[in-house]
């Protein structure tokens, strides 16, 4: 069949059908000088591998895109990580990055929160609201959504070793509100893999840690359908100092570990694989960046299809998150971050992000203003509205570099998913040490890259100039934590303790057994037990994660 027939046949079926349900923004897209648009450009001469290797958007292998139509129905959605301070701060924040634009939220949680402390905990001291909100009992996640309906928003909550109690609170206070908790939009990170290999705020041994992963996917997938139940993130793998093929090789491996570790619980893979997501990073080399979303899609097609059997074409669908990269924020010349993230940013819309964060410009020195915040935003919408990249699906398909690199990033992943399946799958890898050196050998070079002048950084090592900061600096009051102790205080002090204690040692009792913890989380934050006290009784029974050195 050649392409214009194989064009014909989608445009009657797949495409037919997503226009029924969601026509495009524009009866007509043109240029600037009055050029028609092509909804999807084709090549012009027959291409053998042309169905094998990019077929057409909404359709196996996703190469092209996930939905039929991508940006030409609806944008990106546009989300801004936030958060800090107390939840009631944090709150006026979310509500001005919506009046200003945004289309989705994005929590940011302090270090305590992520880890499982409570903010009047001892670990907790000096750390409260700090690198995000303060989030230790229900009653602080309803303030944090206060006049938000939670119905009408999408949330993305980047949460790992304690997500199933943040999502908990979340479903509880949706809840509260009256909302059917069938209707909740949004995703929780729940990626406890990356956190071994790269970020650190694991809590639990790797087994229990899983429980709690494949507890999520089974109970939202009963419960909460439309929820993301994770977000596989190669975001803090490349922030670490992976390379592009690194990046899409261990964030897939880590994807093929929670699907098997769902089946080994009993799930069946069509049950709960519409419901995955995924993270990726946006980094400075915009046309490598393009191909390594393409790659990355086209991959976890096949491993969908052909490694797990899934009979769904969308359980075949890589749909993922991009933040732009901030491990190449500079503290020098710090205006230049607009520039750098503005390019990061147009590599995900040209590589087919389903939504995306753009960092600010002062991230390197301090928590993003207002202002700055707002200018990332705006970097967003002007791509979206002005530049013309969103008129037309996989703009870059056909670039002989692009299909060149695409295919290059593939072959290269596959190569260390390859390696990492002899060891025995991801984890195996991680127990190793495996993932872990070759992020660090990575980094290495390329910090060494940058200090002999080999790869330029300007602002840093060429284009230096003296300088004297005058950016508005945001500052996180300590008085905060004095604050969020008092309301612990309060909390502990009404509400009803008996209770309370029956629901920890019920807790104590099911972890260790083999039911579901999700109930008993809501249950739990229901009756205002508190993060670090699930959390708490949790370790007690599984232990704490070590790591070893390597």
């Amino acid at each position: 069949m050649n392409i214009q027939k194989q064009y014909d046949r989608w445009k009657e079926t797949t495409l037919r059908k997503t226009l029924e349900k969601s026509p495009e923004r524009k009866p007509r897209f043109e240029t600037s000088a009055g050029i028609q648009v092509p909804r999807v450009a084709l090549p012009k001469d027959e291409d053998k591998d042309y169905e094998a290797k990019l077929g057409f958007p909404g359709e196996y292998p996703f190469t092209r895109g996930v939905q039929p139509t991508m940006y030409r129905s609806r944008f990106w959605t546009m989300r801004q990580y936030a958060g800090f301070s107390t939840a009631e701060e944090s709150n006026k924040r979310y509500r001005y990055l919506l009046a200003q634009g945004q289309t989705g939220l994005s929590v940011a949680f302090d270090l305590p929160t992520q880890i499982g402390y409570d903010a009047d905990d001892p670990i907790a001291h000096g750390e409260v609201g700090k690198v995000g909100v303060s989030i230790s009992a229900v009653h602080d996640m309803e303030i944090l959504f206060k006049d938000i309906p939670l119905e009408n928003v999408s949330t993305s909550m980047t949460m790992n070793a304690p997500a199933g109690i943040l999502l908990a609170m979340y479903i509880a206070v949706a809840k509260r509100q009256g909302a059917d908790i069938r209707k909740l939009r949004g995703t929780i990170q729940n990626d406890i893999l990356k956190e071994y290999i790269a970020r650190g705020t694991y809590i639990f041994p790797p087994a229990p840690s899983m429980r709690l992963i494949t507890d999520i996917f089974s109970f939202c997938a009963k419960e909460v359908p439309s929820w993301n139940t994770i977000s596989v993130s190669g975001y803090h793998i490349r922030e670490a100092g992976s390379t592009a093929v690194q990046e899409v090789a261990f964030t897939l491996a880590n994807g093929i570990a929670y699907v098997e570790a769902a089946l080994a619980a009993g799930l069946q893979v069509d049950d709960f694989a519409g419901q995955l997501s995924f993270f990726f990073n946006a980094h400075n080399n915009l046309l490598e960046e393009v191909a390594k979303f393409r790659a990355a899609r086209r991959m976890w097609a096949k491993i969908m299809r052909e490694r797990f059997k899934a009979q769904k074409p969308s359980n075949w669908q890589l749909r993922f998150h991009t933040q732009t990269a901030g491990s190449t924020l500079t503290a020098q010349q710090p205006e230049n971050n607009v520039v750098r993230v503005a390019l990061q940013a147009l590599s995900a819309a040209l590589g087919g992000t389903q939504s995306l964060h753009t960092n600010s410009m002062d991230e390197a020195l301090w928590l993003p203003t207002e202002k700055s915040v707002r200018v990332a935003l705006r970097t967003q919408q002007i791509i979206a509205y002005e530049s013309g990249v969103a008129d037309s699906i996989d703009p870059l398909a056909g670039s002989y570099l692009i299909e060149y690199l695409t295919d290059e990033i593939e072959n290269r992943a596959q190569e260390y998913i390859s390696k990492i399946d002899e060891m025995g799958g991801a984890l195996q890898a991680i127990e190793k040490g495996f993932m872990q050196n070759e992020i660090q050998n990575a980094a290495y070079a390329a910090q060494q890259a940058i200090e002999k002048g080999e790869q330029a950084v300007v602002g840093v090592n060429q284009f230096q100039v003296e300088e004297d900061l005058t950016l508005e600096r945001l500052k996180v009051d300590p008085a905060i934590e004095l604050g969020q102790r008092e309301r612990l205080k309060k909390l502990r002090e009404t509400r009803d303790q008996r209770l309370a204690e029956e629901l920890l040692g019920k807790l104590k009792s099911a972890a260790g057994g083999s039911e579901n913890l999700m109930p008993l989380f809501i249950e739990c934050v229901e009756n205002n037990v508190t993060l670090g006290e699930i959390c708490n009784t949790l370790r007690r029974v599984w232990g704490e994660y070590v790591a070893d050195g390597f």
